[in-house]
């Protein structure tokens, strides 16, 4: 890992209509476009829906560092958040994320310590850390039964 600060450069640009292209250096362009419920097609990727997908992501990540390090074995992870946008003092922001995951694990994995891995990464997730809206989180564990067929 690099030493910190980090440094994360994107742009974006677009003309008077029409969608916005987003960049990073090194990576694909993305286009973007206001959400339905802005008036906008809602067939693409939107600010808001990439905010919350970052939550999502960060949190997978985060998860697999903490799993790695704790040599926690796990087959599949699925993170599912649903972002409140809403008016606070005249102000439209972020309000609350709901994170909802599932993690699979082989058989034989101790529950309760897969429990606290996903605990450790929801506390470690840089997004969600840096954002000052509200999380509430809620997580499953599925432990794989061997097939004895």
């Amino acid at each position: 890992m690099q030493e910190y600060p980090h440094h994360y450069v994107a742009s974006a640009a677009a003309g008077s209509a029409g969608n916005v292209r987003v960049a990073s250096p090194g990576l694909e362009v993305i286009e973007s476009a206001g959400p339905a419920e802005f008036g906008g097609p809602g067939d693409l990727w939107s600010p808001e829906t990439l905010l919350v997908a970052s939550v999502a992501d960060c949190f997978i990540l985060s998860f697999r560092a903490v799993a790695r390090a704790a040599k926690l074995d796990w087959n599949d992870l699925e993170c599912r958040v649903v972002g409140d946008l809403d008016r606070v003092d005249r102000t439209t922001r972020f309000t609350h994320f709901n994170i909802r995951v599932t993690l699979d694990v082989p058989e034989g994995t101790d529950e309760e310590r897969a429990r606290k891995m996903l605990q450790k990464a929801e506390d470690t997730c840089l997004v969600t850390n840096s954002m000052t809206a509200e999380c509430s989180f809620t997580a499953e564990v599925r432990i794989a039964e061997m097939d004895r067929g």
